[in-house]
């Protein structure tokens, strides 16, 4: 025999208890005998319990509830129900209807809602249901029984969870299937006293009802239908990435359970449990899926089965002097709570015994704090105990799993991946069984922690970046392209996926918590972006609060570099070619790289002096290993490079230029590359990675043009005046070519100076054999003393811009969790 028991949702129309009738009748063919528990249509249970608050407040509007209650049991009849016998279904369902006017009508007169009333009230949605269902069977099964629970299952007067007396409950269940072997339709949530006086069983307390009569029947199992697809490995509704557990045992159901899942509540497993029946769950709108099955035994495969959180608890945290070594002290606390019904969800204590913290509903956190004050009021008068510290808008999130038992590094698994997303662990709690480790953190980052923890132990293979990207320019657009093309190969290969959640240049913005489709970003920023702002962006980006989050800013804006501190506190790691934050003060460079050290994410910038080239990245792993620089030097200027390497005899310096900028390779104004500015900023930024504490004043840059040229008004007018200079520039390339050599505008860094000049080298020097537009850097160290280590190549361009980008987006990546 089994018992099959369905939920609210599953008899909340005519379509679902049309699927109802075809579950039952499948199952009655494939397994024999079949009893099964219903719920109230999905709503009723809340209108009257409403009706009820509405006529204790002597409201009037109760009796539309009713009315309301009425109908939608009206229509499920007029459907289902063989015309010749509406007449009599509709007759029964009127004459409950009118018991429970009766009743609210009195509580109206009165203006008083006892508990037994209250009960009495919600037992309606019950009996209303499963009568009018029971109906819709007898349509094809003549023989079905409507049963009400009342007869059979037998409680004590705690009004609103009431206790069962499973002794004369199974007795009365057992005595009474004897003898009616029919289908028979229980109703779920309600009993009755020894004086039948209706009772109700609490929270979950149809799926209760099923066990109770499936454990008393000795049932093969009990089916508990819903509408999900059973157990989860997290909550879907913040972990898009969740998934259904095939199997579970009792006891990693009722840890997930009491933590938060509402698929099904502990009190709903302990009759099974003592018997050891098997429970499924199952969804009645997808009932070819096998959905999870419960059974005393845990299965093989992830380590821990699922990730249950309570997303508002109230913390209370008791300590002092006084309660060290204080026999009793514990017992008089949760005495106290016991005494006011207060549930404790969890517990911890040091081992100082000097604090206790526990964490409650927020609705009895006045009822605790009275409580507790009154019956500590000696010890906090003495200062034996601190006041009370309560904290609210704190969460519980707690990894569940019979296989962590004597499992290493759970818990070093579970702190890295919420601390690697700045998550602030308030409480921990981990009882000696290892089935669970639990942690209180606050609120914002509940959904933060679940997806965190579900990639950390659920999917480990692959790791998720949430990118926002900042400036869609030829960079951004490239950046994006570059991305698209390489997913699948970051999936198979790099276990990696990029998921693009923002967009945003200086007219639109667009943010999908779920991604953009990249491959139609354009039209999607076009037709649902707003109008660009970039404080609402960054306040988006912080709300979202996804996890393994990066924001990526491909503009050279100094307005963008404002948020980069905000957005580093925030646990969301910067990828940028725009230098300006690393080139502004040096309080600001040490501020920005301390913030992110401090909260665990990455603040990379290899774009800022060579584009696609790895010049940071060398020096950085030079220093990490341990070399020592004596010397830099650098031509980390395209347009300079294409310049000087075009310098040859016969060729004017202002045709070189003039070309130069008809190319694209200058800014609209040439000085702004002449003046070597940018190189100096990049020098700066090498400077500083090499552990030199540079202001930008601190760093030597050469004039190389003439102050005609420098006062010039117009770009038009610069260009006459760089004509009428050649001479200038002529006998500087004539004086480095008597000594055989070329001229190059390098960078140089050495014994702690920054300088940017014009300098003439010779056929031995790495820079002298130089091409287009490369940029190159040389490195003497103590290692490379003898021949200095050369990175040359493109120094900029989109593509390779965007690459060194997309690089340091896919080294975030892979410092996740370390």
């Amino acid at each position: 025999m089994r018992v099959l028991k369905f939920g609210g949702s599953s008899v909340g129309s005519v379509s679902s208890i049309k699927a109802v009738i075809e579950i039952v009748e499948n199952a009655q063919k494939k397994h024999g005998r079949i009893a099964i528990v219903l719920s109230a249509m999905s709503g009723v249970t809340n209108q009257l319990l409403a009706a009820g608050d509405l006529a204790a407040k002597s409201d009037a509007g109760y009796k539309e509830l009713t009315k309301n209650i009425e109908s939608k049991h009206f229509e499920v009849i007029h459907q289902l129900i063989d015309p010749k016998n509406q007449q009599k279904v509709e007759s029964a369902i009127k004459v409950l209807i009118g018991e429970l006017e009766e009743i609210l009508h009195g509580v109206f007169l009165l203006k008083e809602l006892s508990k037994r009333t209250h009960d009495l009230i919600a037992s309606f949605g019950e009996r209303l249901s499963n009568y009018m269902v029971s109906e819709c069977f007898k349509e094809r099964q003549p023989d079905a029984a409507y049963l009400d629970a009342r007869e059979l299952v037998k409680t004590d007067d705690n009004f609103g969870n009431a206790r069962v007396n499973f002794k004369v409950t199974d007795e009365l269940i057992r005595k009474y299937f004897d003898s009616h072997k029919s289908l028979q339709v229980i109703t779920g949530f309600i009993g009755s006293t020894d004086k039948n006086e209706t009772t109700t069983l609490g929270r979950g307390g149809s799926d209760y009802s099923a066990a109770i009569f499936g454990a008393a029947l000795d049932c093969e199992e009990i089916e508990i239908w819903t509408d999900v697809d059973g157990m989860l490995t997290a909550d879907p509704r913040s972990v898009k990435k969740a998934f259904t557990l095939p199997n579970v045992s009792y006891i990693e159901a009722m840890e997930l359970s009491h933590f938060g899942a509402k698929v099904i509540y502990p009190p709903t497993m302990q009759p099974a449990f003592a018997k050891r029946i098997p429970i499924s769950i199952k969804n009645t709108f997808n009932p070819a899926f096998a959905g999870t099955l419960i059974t005393d035994k845990s299965t093989p495969g992830f380590i821990i089965k699922g990730i249950s959180s309570i997303n508002d608890v109230v913390l209370f945290n008791i300590q002092g002097s006084g309660m060290m070594g204080e026999t009793g002290f514990s017992g008089r606390l949760f005495t106290t709570l016991a005494k006011n019904k207060i549930n404790i969800i969890l517990i911890t204590q040091a081992s100082s015994e000097f604090s206790i913290t526990f964490a409650i509903n927020p609705i009895d956190a006045e009822k605790a704090q009275i409580s507790l004050e009154e019956e500590f009021e000696n010890e906090l008068k003495s200062n034996k105990l601190e006041p009370i510290k309560i904290e609210k808008e704190v969460s519980v999130v707690a990894i569940v799993g019979e296989n962590m038992h004597q499992t290493p590094g759970i818990a070093a698994k579970m702190f890295t991946a919420l601390g690697s997303n700045g998550i602030n662990v308030i409480a921990i709690a981990q009882g000696s069984s290892e089935y669970n480790v639990s942690v209180v953190i606050n609120c914002v980052d509940m959904s933060k922690a679940l997806n965190a923890l579900h990639e950390a132990f659920f999917l480990s293979d692959t790791k998720t970046l949430n990118v926002f990207v900042t400036g869609l320019g030829l960079i951004g657009a490239t950046l994006i392209t570059q991305i698209a093309n390489q997913q699948n190969y970051l999936a198979k290969h790099k276990a990696l996926k990029i998921n693009i959640v923002g967009i945003t240049n200086t007219k639109k913005m667009l943010v999908k918590a779920d991604g953009i489709d990249l491959a139609n970003w354009q039209k999607e920023l076009g037709q649902e972006g707003t109008a660009a702002n970039l404080d609402q962006y960054i306040q988006q980006i912080r709300t979202l609060n996804l996890p393994n989050s990066v924001f990526v800013d491909n503009t050279s804006s100094k307005d963008v570099i404002k948020y980069y501190e905000i957005l580093l506190k925030s646990s969301i790691s910067v990828v940028t070619p725009n230098k300006l934050a690393n080139s502004g003060s040096y309080e600001q460079y040490e501020r920005l790289h301390k913030t992110a050290k401090q909260h665990g994410v990455q603040f990379l910038y290899e774009t800022n002096v060579g584009a696609g080239l790895p010049i940071i990245g060398t020096l950085k792993d030079l220093l990490n290993s341990g070399d020592q620089i004596i010397r830099i030097e650098a031509v980390l200027s395209g347009t300079l490079s294409y310049i000087f390497n075009s310098y040859k005899k016969g060729i004017n310096f202002f045709e070189i230029v003039k070309e130069a900028k008809e190319k694209g390779f200058t800014e609209p104004d040439p000085r702004d590359d002449l003046s070597g500015m940018d190189v100096a900023r990049k020098i700066l930024i090498l400077a500083r990675d090499s552990g030199f504490a540079l202001e930008p004043d601190d760093v030597s840059v050469e004039n190389i043009l003439p102050n005609n040229c420098i006062a010039a008004k117009t770009v038009d007018e610069f260009f006459i005046e760089l004509k009428t200079s050649n001479d200038y520039f002529e006998t500087r390339r004539n004086e480095a070519e008597k000594e055989g050599k070329v001229l190059r505008f390098i960078a140089t860094l050495e014994n702690g100076k920054a300088k940017v000049s014009l300098n003439a080298v010779d056929d031995q020097h790495p820079f002298y054999s130089m091409n287009g537009s490369d940029n190159i850097i040389s490195f003497t160290t103590e290692r490379y003393k003898e021949r200095p280590l050369v990175v040359k190549g493109p120094g900029a361009g989109a593509e390779v811009t965007a690459a060194g980008v997309f690089a340091d987006i896919i080294k975030v990546g892979s410092m996740i969790g370390r």
